[in-house]
């Protein structure tokens, strides 16, 4: 089969989005597929050729992310390569102009398109100061996502949720994890000795992105109470993003270490005590799945992957979504008591062990497959005239 993934973000960039969209390229490709990669061309590849199975699209930077860009509008682009070499089946794993533009082409020539839910743009409204505009956003990617065949998600809560928002045909994907790569045999003491560690010290975590939408500050407060009673706590800091310099200059104690990957985030991971990932932004949160397999104790709020792999106080705590001070309380209880941490290292590792890649990419294949078997007639994209409208067609 032949199939093409649209994406606004990918490899190099360090995001879960560009992270997923790669794993599942590589799933589907390892099956013997042939896949076309259409994403933005990034600001460093500017002299660059593509590579053949790739289509790179205009970008323009995406505001407040320095490094990011979206993709400007190609549909008169893809008509004219899908048409040359059609695709059996399409998945638009972003809501950016590029999205839309590849939706449109994939109606016009009767192909099928699923997208990928992976960005609750609506709770970013609130999180960036404009609360207001969350009903709108969420019309907005209501318009999108249903002028596909499917919508996948990570998690059967995303699932219901959407479904009652009146999202059309929302099926869930499962997320799985790298166990080879993310493994607590790969702790590190020299690199604790680095962050200021002696062997017993406690090394809290945060790995993703440093942005509003993080929620950060609660980190900070938790681990700051952590650090009252364990003063040879260190809070380590793996990523970068717009919040860093003022985390940073605010918090001259903390550890910054900037983005890392593979197995150099491996070993970040697998060097830490506890991960403390009080985002309350994210459809699933891949990093849950990483830090458990790298014998982690996490502190998440109870929704996403947390919700559905992390078990309370057996492999971390699941917080009541908004229960900032049961979040707090819960980095103390266990960033203080070592037996339980070492109880929980061990059983968050196993609770995972089961999440293959392979089974994910055969589940994405099939989904794939049968959309191609059921290939659907030429129809035209709803309008979207109470939503936020995707900028005009750019040659």
């Amino acid at each position: 089969m032949r199939y093409a993934i649209v994406t606004e973000t990918y490899p190099p960039e360090v995001n879960g989005v560009a992270l997923t969209v790669q794993g599942l390229e590589l799933g589907l490709r390892a099956r013997g597929h042939d896949i076309a990669v259409i994403r933005p061309r990034q600001a460093h590849e500017a002299s660059l050729e593509a590579q053949p199975h790739e289509l790179l699209v205009r970008s323009a930077p995406l505001p407040r992310y320095p490094g990011l860009r979206v993709g400007l509008p190609a549909t008169r682009r893809l008509l004219a390569a899908w048409r040359e070499t059609r695709p059996d089946a399409v998945y638009v794993a972003t809501e950016g102009p590029l999205g839309w533009s590849a939706l449109r082409a994939a109606r016009r020539l009767g192909i099928p398109a699923a997208t990928g839910f992976h960005t609750r743009f609506d709770e970013y409204m609130r999180d960036y100061g404009a609360p207001f505009l969350a009903s709108t956003a969420l019309r907005w990617m209501r318009r999108f996502h249903n002028a596909a065949d499917a919508t996948l998600v990570p998690t059967r809560e995303l699932q219901r949720f959407l479904e009652g928002e009146r999202f059309d045909n929302v099926v869930q994907l499962p997320r799985a994890v790298d166990t080879a790569l993310f493994d607590p045999a790969r702790r590190d003491h020299g690199l604790r000795a680095q962050w200021g560690l002696n062997r017993d010290g406690i090394a809290a975590i945060y790995v993703g992105r440093i942005a509003a939408e993080k929620n950060l500050d609660l980190s900070v407060r938790a681990f700051r109470q952590l650090q009252a009673v364990r003063p040879d706590a260190r809070f380590v800091w793996v990523g970068d993003g717009p919040a860093r310099t003022r985390l940073q200059q605010a918090n001259p104690d903390f550890v910054f270490c900037g983005v890392q990957r593979e197995q150099e985030l491996a070993r970040h991971f697998a060097s830490g005590d506890l991960f403390v990932f009080p985002s309350h932004s994210e459809t699933f949160g891949n990093v849950t799945l990483e830090a458990m397999a790298s014998g982690v104790p996490t502190i998440a709020f109870d929704y996403g992957a947390a919700h559905e792999h992390l078990r309370h106080d057996i492999d971390g705590a699941a917080v009541a979504t908004g229960d900032d001070e049961g979040f707090v309380q819960a980095v103390v209880r266990i960033g203080t008591d070592d037996p339980l941490r070492a109880a929980m290292r061990h059983a968050g590792r196993v609770r995972v062990a089961g999440l293959r890649p392979e089974q994910v990419a055969a589940d994405f294949d099939a989904l794939l497959q049968d959309m191609a078997l059921r290939r659907v007639a030429p129809v035209g994209l709803p309008t979207i005239a109470s939503a936020v409208a995707p900028p005009e067609e750019i040659s």
